[in-house]
């Protein structure tokens, strides 16, 4: 959540709010589920939006571009294509305290849009009441990946290994781009790295993982804590997505 706190508040969430975080009540609530969903032709998706705080709130509904940067924070982005093709309604909500909407959601592709997927977000966005001593305003982006049909690449490509050191442990930085039309999610245990010394395997890892968008770059972050240090070898393989794809794999010189 990045929150601009003055006269009046924004906050952008871009994850799940937590279970217990309506519990105390405030006076601006907003949850909308689920957080992220995929459309895949002309079928429609519904998003249910419901008021957890204490006053009624009227929410403004927009499509947007998305974004990760290169270590995987969300951004919006102005401009997108994809958000073009989206179609959102209704596009305001208004909601007493305790009460649920429902949003339907559809897209229309373009004839010549490309193959795969397309990142886009829908942002809700509460207005400030009238009246309040302080205004609040908060802003939560639902993730929609747009499938256009076609031939699906998946091509993620390995660049560097970097290696900082950070306190008594080591945080290796592993470059990565997705030259492919799809999103390469790689959840924790698909990408693993070995550290060799005179062929023998002395070490693993195993990274958190991240997401890298469709054609962009990012950088997976990890730490070593271990006490092995000096010239390694590492091998970094990343599991395929899917059953018969290729491991992508690639070996680095780094010192430790």
């Amino acid at each position: 959540m990045i929150a601009l706190a003055a006269a009046a508040v924004s906050a952008l969430l871009l994850a799940p709010a937590s279970p217990g975080a309506a519990a105390a009540r405030p006076p601006v609530g907003l949850v909308a589920a689920p957080s992220r969903l995929a459309l895949a032709g002309a079928a429609p998706q519904t998003i249910r939006v419901s008021n957890s705080g204490a006053e009624p709130i009227v929410v403004d509904v927009a499509p947007a571009g998305f974004a990760l940067d290169l270590r995987g924070r969300p951004k919006v982005v102005r401009r997108a294509a994809a958000a073009s093709w989206l179609s959102v309604r209704p596009r305001r909500l208004g909601l007493q305290p305790g009460r649920a909407a429902t949003l339907t959601l559809s897209a229309t592709l373009p004839p010549r849009a490309a193959p795969g997927d397309h990142p886009t977000l829908v942002l809700l966005t509460t207005r400030p009441r009238r009246g309040a001593d302080l205004a609040i305003r908060m802003r939560i982006g639902i993730v929609v990946v747009v499938r256009v049909p076609g031939t699906i690449k998946h091509r993620l490509e390995l660049r560097t290994l970097r290696v900082r050191r950070l306190g008594a442990g080591r945080l290796l930085e592993l470059s990565l781009a997705n030259r492919g039309n799809v999103s390469e999610r790689l959840e924790p245990g698909r990408v693993r790295v070995s550290f060799l010394r005179r062929g023998r395997v002395v070490a693993r890892l195993r990274p958190p993982g991240r997401e890298v968008l469709p054609r962009s770059a990012g950088i997976d972050e990890f730490r070593y804590r271990g006490r092995l240090r000096g010239f390694v070898t590492a091998v970094v393989e990343v599991a395929p997505p899917a059953h018969g794809a290729a491991v992508v794999r690639r070996t680095f010189r780094i010192r430790l």
